[in-house]
């Protein structure tokens, strides 16, 4: 009983280090905390039976992603409309099964660990690896909250434009797993290796792969229109004026305003403002500014799109640039098979859009290249960087179009921006970011935020960005290679980590 009880109160332990570890997701400046919480998770993990490694990971997993993204409750039940308890246990299901990747992990490592302390240590990075991969791609992927994005503002982030955040969190565990291991043998010089990592990241600093190639004035539009509004056709004409106003007022070479900012299709929005298009279309290929509008398209027949439209004078007399999103969001964006019911039961204006091209082409503007992405596809790094196989058509900006105002006001918005600041530093781009409630911003390529309108405001921030030019060793081989490299390294380890066992017996 006693055994039990003290793995129940160690189960525990891992869930509140978990939740814990979620603050410096929001508050970068934390990264340490981040990294103390895998150390503790580590000394649980490593003398515990492959059973209790596995109830450990599962309750340390499950309470990370539940504290962090707590927020997709809102979305279901305020705006989806259902009941507070079927979106509650939505939301729990979806964070206990995820988290079942670093159940199995930590078991893996309690079955597998050879006592021989490096090897160890590399064999609990390697499992962690493969678990957070797995989040990343199967079922279309959820890396929101992927351990790296934790180190943002620490000094592991200098290994960003070389690895990007999943070669950043293999780093956060294996010092993790060195901490652990030290604290176990008292060693000093375990404790030293651990030290060794962010010292040394720090000594290094970020290198400058990318050079300057000039610069652009911008509009980023944040309409705050109220989700449950958005679509209304009572309220589109009011955000609709609105982003005309806005647009007439913005003094930047570039305005790029949010996600569905039109939030109807060509042929409804003819049907109820028909000179708005012709007039938006007319103002931009002027020549006098360049614009990026988020806005449905499609039909019936051809399907539709979650897309961005590009107009500048290069438009004029032709078709619009335009980018189709390419990755969707589960239930939001496209049904997963045999998941109808569940949509059916939900008051949400989005439904099966079709995907784009992966290696869109950016918009030309004044000499930049700018290349959009929608929502929470500034997560995906490794399709970001397809955009990068030929050097010489390479973006020299990014722009994400976002409207998260389906999570209400709360740490989805802050998560977010340091998701596109992690993607500044991967590529060494900056990243315009204009949004329907924030965090609207201009960040630099070095992943600094420049400039910011407040949460849950309108207006128009007006600012300056320096596109850059130059290939990051993270662009280079994740355009060529994507996440294949981390597989192969993770099955080194692990076939080092069979021989270190097989020669111990």
């Amino acid at each position: 009983m006693n055994g039990r009880r003290a793995a129940a109160l160690q189960a525990a332990g891992a869930a509140a280090l978990g939740a814990l570890q979620t603050l410096a997701f929001v508050h970068t400046s934390l990264w340490w905390l981040s990294l103390l919480c895998i150390a503790a998770l580590a000394a649980l993990v490593w003398r515990a039976t492959p059973r209790c490694a596995a109830l450990f990971g599962w309750m340390f997993g499950s309470a990370w992603l539940g504290a962090g993204v707590w927020w997709l409750f809102i979305s279901l039940h305020r705006y989806g409309a259902l009941p507070a308890w079927l979106a509650a246990l939505a939301v729990a299901l979806l964070c206990l099964g995820l988290s079942l990747y670093l159940a199995v992990a930590m078991a893996l490592f309690a079955r597998w660990r050879s006592g021989r302390a490096a090897l160890d240590a590399a064999l609990f990075a390697a499992l962690w690896l493969l678990a957070e991969l797995a989040r990343t791609v199967i079922f279309t992927g959820f890396p929101w909250l992927a351990s790296g994005y934790a180190q943002l503002d620490g000094p592991l982030a200098a290994w960003a434009p070389w690895i990007g955040v999943n070669g950043i969190g293999v780093l956060a565990a294996l010092l993790g797993a060195l901490l652990a291991l030290a604290w176990h043998r008292r060693s000093l010089w375990l404790l030293g290796l651990a030290l060794a990592l962010p010292v040394g990241s720090a000594l290094v600093g970020l290198r400058e792969f990318s050079t300057p190639a000039g610069e652009l004035s911008v509009s980023l539009l944040q309409g705050n229109v109220p989700q449950d509004e958005k679509f209304t056709l009572e309220y589109v004409p009011q955000a609709l004026a609105w982003l005309a106003h806005a647009a007439s007022q913005a003094h930047g070479a570039l305005l790029v305003a949010p996600e569905t900012a039109v939030p109807l299709l060509p042929e409804q929005l003819a049907e109820l403002v028909p000179d708005y298009w012709p007039a938006l279309r007319a103002r931009f290929e002027s020549g006098r500014q360049a614009a990026l509008i988020g806005v449905p398209l499609g039909d019936e027949r051809a399907g539709y799109t979650n897309s961005v439209v590009g107009l500048s004078a290069a438009t004029r007399g032709a078709a619009p640039y335009r980018y189709d999103k390419v990755h969707l969001v589960p239930f939001g964006e496209f049904i997963p098979s045999g998941f109808r019911w569940f949509t059916q039961m939900m008051n949400i204006p989005l439904g099966d859009f079709a995907r784009g091209p992966l290696n869109a082409p950016s918009f030309a503007v004044h000499g930049q290249r700018i290349a959009p992405n929608i929502c929470y596809e500034d997560l995906f790094g490794t399709e970001l960087a397809q955009r990068f196989i030929d050097p010489a058509a390479a973006p020299t900006v990014f722009a994400n179009l976002s409207n998260i105002g389906w999570f209400g006001d709360t740490i989805a918005v802050p998560q977010h921006l340091n998701i596109s600041r992690m993607r500044a530093l991967e590529f060494q781009r900056p990243m315009l970011r204009a949004t329907n409630t924030g965090a609207t911003a201009v960040i630099d390529h070095r992943g600094r935020v420049q400039a910011q309108l407040p949460p849950f405001t309108q207006g128009v921030l007006e600012g300056r960005v320096q596109g850059r030019e130059g290939i990051t060793p993270f662009a280079w081989w994740s355009a060529r290679f994507g996440l294949w490299p981390w597989l192969l390294l993770a099955a080194v380890v692990l076939v080092a980590s069979a021989r270190a066992r097989r020669a111990v017996r």
